[in-house]
């Protein structure tokens, strides 16, 4: 064979494999660890569609349980073929690490942080007819009820290990309250307890609770994070009356470890793209979302941090899950 022979044989075979890196073998597949139709859901078919452009079809799959570790272990175990990425949430990567005994796998060295999507505050909500009866209006009224019946309520929330359950504790250690607590597999049924009167309150996240504020079915007492949120611009931050209060939530996606980089940095760029196109972020809008920048380094450097911080509120408030 010639030396032009060879060397167009080798470019063929490059270009050959160079086609074959630009989309994965096997469609794509987000697993969502928390059931239909909460924000991490409808997130995840947003970046979804948006990124088939570059990436090819991806599917979600929701695969609730356990907090969200039935289906984020499902993804940390998937292997060097997988064609699965997570919607992994703090959560997965930081709460339920430090609040389970038996803990599946392991947040940091399984999984391969790829795009930030949103961070965003949860909001403490009662059901509004009930507060008017029990004559809650803020934040300050909702203790004084609880001191004056120790254990008589409940609160409700996403499940055992979400942040809606960490934000209650804490809640409750910072005002020295007591309450029961009622877990739901997501947050839609916790926030249908809520509307039926079934607990007193819950703390859930924004863009879920959003719709229920807007229609005055639920009263929103205050936001989690240190700031008001420009989506309730009305609502006080939690800190306000109870210093020291500070949670907010967070999701993104995630890839088994052993993604080659050159993966990574292609589906990372691909998920921004659709994430902060100007359709992605009229449908992130109208669930209070702002769509976030990191990627990859970034957003692992963000979940180390967020995995040392709950480590320190979980031991600290002596929380643990069998």
């Amino acid at each position: 064979m010639s030396l032009r022979s060879t060397l167009f044989s080798i470019f063929l075979a490059s270009a050959a494999t160079a086609a074959l890196a630009q989309k994965p073998s096997a469609p794509l597949t987000i697993v969502v660890p928390y059931p239909a139709g909460g924000p991490l859901d409808i997130s995840a078919r947003i970046v979804a569609e948006g990124a088939a452009a570059q990436l090819g079809a991806i599917t979600v799959e929701n695969k609730p349980g356990a907090g969200g570790n039935t289906g984020a272990d499902q993804v940390s175990k998937a292997g060097k073929t997988s064609n699965q990425l997570l919607m992994g949430a703090v959560a997965t990567h930081a709460v339920n690490p430090w609040l389970y005994k038996n803990f599946p796998y392991n947040p940091i060295k399984d999984f391969k942080p790829i795009a930030l999507v949103a961070r965003t505050p949860n909001v403490l909500v009662v059901n509004a007819a009930q507060a008017t009866k029990l004559g809650i209006k803020t934040t300050p009224d909702l203790v004084q009820y609880l001191k004056k019946n120790p254990d008589q309520a409940k609160y409700g929330s996403g499940g055992n290990g979400s942040i809606g359950h960490i934000a209650a504790e804490m809640f409750k250690s910072l005002t020295n309250t007591k309450m029961g607590h009622t877990p739901f597999q997501g947050s839609k049924p916790a926030l249908a307890a809520l509307e039926s009167g079934q607990v007193l309150m819950v703390f859930d996240n924004l863009a879920s609770a959003l719709p229920q504020i807007q229609s005055g079915k639920l009263l929103a007492l205050g936001v989690t994070t240190l700031s008001r949120n420009e989506a309730l611009p009305n609502v006080p931050s939690i800190n306000d009356s109870v210093q020291g209060f500070n949670v907010s939530t967070w999701f993104g996606l995630f890839a088994p470890a052993s993604l080659p980089d050159a993966d990574a940095r292609r589906y990372a760029n691909a998920f921004s793209a659709a994430m902060h196109s100007p359709a992605g972020k009229e449908k992130f809008k109208k669930m209070g979302i702002t769509p976030e920048e990191l990627t990859l380094d970034g957003f692992a450097q963000f979940v180390r941090s967020e995995n040392s911080k709950y480590e320190f509120l979980i031991r600290a408030a002596k929380i643990k899950i069998d």
